[in-house]
């Protein structure tokens, strides 16, 4: 009977014991971890600066997380993250949080690589996403409906087509929604009569990017400001950024960092604050 009750003490200690390093391990894990979460057209890029980052600090474990741009505010808001990625300017609304900016996108119009269009402009690209342009043949190919994608509410890439193209218009409600830019570059890619935009940086050989008002997409074109559809990709901060998060702001906005983006397809910056 004794040794029946030294038994279960040394069983009730060892899982004391247990409990006590599995806490100390998720406390030191807290403390060399950092979330980043927000824009899915930020997120692949910052991805990939986490996994480089990792070679250089192999004790610090960097989350990324998506939702979209509005969520990242949010997450930075509730301390659900230390830093959020938006691809879009902050809203006036979105005042209490700013915006770092690592580097600038331009937005691609892409189509099936079996349709002949090669480029439209900004008003007919409004047109096809109010609605009012409905069929190919009015771009001058077939006569066969055009399946029009969009990114949905919330979304950076939504918000800065919106701004970009749609103006004061609304988004015809027949558009087929997606929520990544992933999901469009599938859906076009296996979709004849499609379109939808995606980030640059992410077009591949599935799919074709149309030049706009008579300007291919392109890293130079998109840098020299003569591409008319490029935006912003922002960390969010709530506060000045401290400890880890500040240290891997300085990764991506430095010269390794920065050179990451460029090769990625994106536009680098220097360290600046935007506003």
């Amino acid at each position: 009977m004794l040794a029946k009750v030294l038994v279960r003490i040394l069983m009730l200690l060892a899982v004391a014991c247990s409990l006590c390093v599995l806490g100390c391990t998720v406390e030191r894990r807290g403390e060399h971890s950092i979330t980043v979460a927000g824009s899915t057209s930020v997120q692949p890029f910052i991805e990939v600066l986490a996994e480089e980052y990792a070679k250089e600090r192999p004790d610090v474990t960097v989350n990324v997380q998506g939702g979209g741009s509005s969520a990242g505010v949010r997450a930075v808001l509730t301390g659900a993250a230390e830093l959020g990625m938006s691809s879009r300017a902050l809203k006036p609304s979105e005042s209490a949080v700013r915006g770092i900016l690592m580097a600038q996108d331009a937005i691609a119009v892409v189509v099936h690589p079996g349709n002949p269009v090669l480029e439209v402009d900004t008003v007919t690209l409004r047109k096809i996403y109010t609605g009012e342009i409905t069929s190919w043949q009015q771009l001058g190919w077939l006569d066969r409906r055009i399946t029009v994608i969009a990114r949905e509410e919330g979304s950076g890439t939504r918000g800065a087509f919106d701004e970009m193209v749609m103006e004061d218009a609304e988004v015809w409600p027949g558009c087929l929604v997606q929520d990544s830019n992933g999901s469009v570059r599938e859906t076009v890619a296996h979709d004849r009569f499609a379109i939808g935009y995606i980030s640059l940086g992410l077009v591949n050989a599935s799919i074709r990017a149309l030049s706009i008002d008579g300007v291919d997409p392109c890293f130079e074109s998109a840098s020299s400001g003569e591409y008319p559809l490029v935006r912003p990709f922002l960390f969010v901060v709530k506060d000045e950024p401290e400890a880890l998060a500040k240290e891997f702001i300085d990764f991506v906005l430095g010269e390794h960092g920065q050179a990451i983006l460029a090769e990625e397809g994106l536009i680098p910056v220097n360290a600046r604050t935007a506003n």
